[in-house]
């Protein structure tokens, strides 16, 4: 029964020991310019859709991976649009060589109105000296007209030549284009959050396959009062402590104060009820830290956030700024 005696001494050893450790990481009383609230990591999230409905070939990520902008994330896939280019290309080499037909043919009838057209003037010349009859002129005339139609018409025909080149290529540009959106790239940097699809699953057009944080937009939210909102200007400077790691202090900036208060009641007469009003403040961290330590940077995470209110006071010891070091960030 020895250990029931000892109840007593562990349960004071362990407050103790919590007391003290309390004492270590919790911040000073706050000195008068400094507002302080609790709040939780947040990151924009982005899902990640198919454009045209298709099946799913692969993906290549998992959740929890960070990846970076322009990284291949999944493919589909893409026989049968790869077979239209195909297609297509073939359209744009025969609407080609019809072009060079069309050439062809157009110096061809050029040729024949220049030889009806010296007829016609011999015949003409012929006849004013009585030399041919009328009839005969007449029928070299029509001969010439007609060349001269044949000109226009083979003219005709490279203009519907050429429009049938710039219609293959723009459909072959329209494919190709297509065919890189079966690729599916990250837009940003980040970290894949969900895994909505698996290969082999035929999506619609819109279908989601990712959902992933943006790990250069994080940020803390949270409520203060009236008399502190007030007096908040954007870009002000803020502290963050998060929760599961107490002793690092983490520097950040004011984003975002709203307009309106949170928290009813929405109009108010009285100066208790004006105190009772909440307003969000949105408190963003540096794009630099959010680089540098990308791979612990984690949304959901709770936290206390400090803000300076005046920009003459001076930050305490106890919130100076304390970033975990680059050795223990490998090893995570």
């Amino acid at each position: 029964m020895r250990w029931k005696a000892a109840l007593p001494l562990l349960a004071i050893l362990l407050i103790t020991g919590g007391y003290f450790v309390w004492q270590q990481f919790k911040p000073a009383e706050l000195p008068e310019g400094f507002a302080a609230s609790n709040g939780r990591l947040e990151a924009d999230r982005t899902d990640i859709a198919t454009k045209f409905p298709e099946r799913i070939k692969e993906i290549l990520v998992n959740e929890g991976d960070v990846i970076k902008v322009g990284q291949v994330l999944a493919r589909m896939e893409s026989a049968e649009l790869e077979a239209q280019l195909l297609e297509a290309r073939a359209a744009v080499a025969e609407s080609e060589q019809q072009l060079d037909q069309a050439i062809a043919f157009l110096a061809q009838r050029k040729s024949e109105l220049t030889l009806a057209e010296q007829e016609y003037a011999r015949a003409q010349a012929l006849g004013k000296k009585g030399y041919t009859a009328t009839e005969r002129v007449e029928q070299r005339n029509a001969a010439r007209l007609a060349a001269q139609a044949a000109v226009r018409s083979a003219d005709a025909g490279i203009k519907r030549a050429k429009a049938a080149i710039a219609a293959a290529v723009a459909r072959t540009s329209r494919l190709e284009e297509n065919l890189k959106d079966y690729v599916i790239r990250s837009p940003l940097d980040g970290r894949v959050q969900y895994r909505l699809a698996q290969p082999g699953e035929v999506l619609g057009s819109g279908g989601k396959i990712l959902t992933i944080l943006d790990l250069t937009n994080v940020y803390m939210t949270i409520f203060l009062p009236t008399r502190d909102a007030g007096k908040i200007g954007i870009g002000a400077e803020a502290r963050i402590i998060p929760d599961a790691a107490p002793q690092y202090v983490i520097p950040a900036t004011v984003s975002f104060v709203a307009a309106d208060a949170q928290f009813t009641p929405k109009y108010v007469e009285t100066r208790n009820e004006r105190e009772k009003l909440m307003f969000r403040v949105k408190i963003r961290l540096p794009a630099e830290i959010l680089e540098k330590y990308a791979k612990r940077v984690k949304a959901g995470i709770t936290g206390m956030a400090y803000i300076k209110l005046l920009p003459t006071a001076r930050w305490p010891e106890s919130l100076a700024v304390n970033l975990p070091p680059v050795q223990e960030m490998s090893n995570d």
